[in-house]
C-alpha cells in the first residue's frame, strides 16, 4: 500500500483550492464538491472538512482564490498598460477571461443559487483592495478615484454578464459574439482619455 506524502496544511490547502479550479474550469461549478476534489489530490473527505468547514466554504475560498490570482494579473496589466507596455484590451480581456474561461461567473451565480448568500464578499472585496491599491498610481484627485471606482464597476458587470449570456445574446442580437469586449476597451480607452494624469 503507497503512502501519501504528507502536506503542510496550507501546501494541503492550496492543493485543493487548484484541484477546484481546474474541476471548475472542466465540468462546472456543480463538479467543485468536497468528494471530487478529496479524490482528485488523493486526500480524504474529513481532511477538506478540517481546511474549508463544508462545501460552500470550499467555494467562497475558491472565490477568493481566483479573485486574488486575477487581481493580481489585472494590476500588473494596468501598470505594463500606463507605462506603454501593454494595451487596454489586454486589460478588457483578462477581465473577461476570469469570469469566463476560469469559471468565476459560473461559480458566483452557482454559490448565489445555491443559497450561499455571502458568495461574492471575496470577489467584491479582492476587486475593492485591487481598486484602493492602484487607485493613487491612477488618479490624484477625487473625481479621479470615482471614475476609476465606475469604470471598474462597468467593467465588471460587463465581463460577469458576458461570462453568463454574452455569447448566446450577441447571436440572438445579430452582433459578433466579441461585441460586449470590444465595448468594454472602448469604454476603458475613453476613461483613460478623460484621465488629467493622462494629458
Amino acid at each position: 500500500m503507497a503512502t501519501r506524502k504528507r502536506l503542510k496544511p496550507e501546501e494541503s490547502r492550496t492543493a485543493a483550492l487548484e484541484a477546484a479550479r481546474h474541476l471548475l474550469i472542466e465540468t462546472g461549478p456543480q463538479a467543485v464538491t468536497l468528494k471530487a476534489v478529496a479524490g482528485r489530490i488523493g486526500r480524504t473527505h474529513a481532511n477538506l472538512l478540517h481546511h474549508f468547514g463544508s462545501a460552500s466554504g470550499l467555494q467562497k475560498a475558491l472565490a477568493q482564490h481566483l479573485a486574488e490570482t486575477v487581481c493580481e494579473t489585472i494590476k500588473e496589466a494596468v501598470r505594463a498598460s500606463r507605462a506603454g507596455l501593454g494595451s487596454p484590451r489586454e486589460v478588457v480581456d483578462l477581465t473577461f477571461d476570469a469570469f469566463d474561461k476560469e469559471g468565476a461567473g459560473a461559480l458566483a451565480s452557482w454559490m448565489l443559487l445555491t443559497g450561499n448568500e455571502d458568495a461574492l464578499d471575496p470577489i467584491v472585496e479582492t476587486i475593492h483592495e485591487l481598486i484602493d491599491e492602484i487607485a493613487p498610481e491612477e488618479a490624484d484627485t477625487h473625481s479621479g478615484v470615482l471614475a476609476l471606482h465606475e469604470t471598474t464597476l462597468t467593467l465588471v458587470l460587463l465581463a460577469l454578464g458576458n461570462a453568463l449570456m454574452g455569447p448566446a445574446l450577441a447571436r440572438s442580437l445579430g452582433l459578433p459574439e466579441g461585441s460586449a469586449r470590444d465595448r468594454a476597451e472602448r469604454l476603458l480607452i475613453g476613461s483613460l482619455a478623460r484621465d488629467p494624469a493622462q494629458s
